[in-house]
């Protein structure tokens, strides 16, 4: 599965570095930007890094995890609504005629 469209990162390409570098260094502390650094890519917009990190919680070998992997995931039913009116309704206010 592609996790990240801008730099086409998949959930096997995390993986496969994840293991990578827990090979190379069994105490090394793994995070989003050593993925992306050892892929030979940088983070563009940013928009994948929520399924990003739970596709690195989900890996057995990542270790000890950074403070932002302990977190848990944000719910449906906990996440804000992004700034958007609650109705789809345009406003109900009427202009003077």
């Amino acid at each position: 599965m592609i996790v990240c469209h801008c730099t086409q990162i998949s959930d096997h390409d995390i993986r496969a570095a994840i293991d990578w570098m827990r090979t190379a260094d069994p105490q090394t502390i793994i995070t989003p930007g050593k993925i992306y650094h050892a892929l030979g890519k940088r983070a563009d917009c940013g928009g994948c890094m929520p399924l990003f990190l739970d596709t690195m919680r989900g890996c057995d070998r990542v270790g000890v995890a950074p403070p932002i992997l302990r977190t848990r995931p944000i719910h449906e039913k906990e996440a804000s609504h992004e700034g958007r009116r609650q109705s789809h309704r345009i406003s109900e206010r009427r202009t003077a005629v």
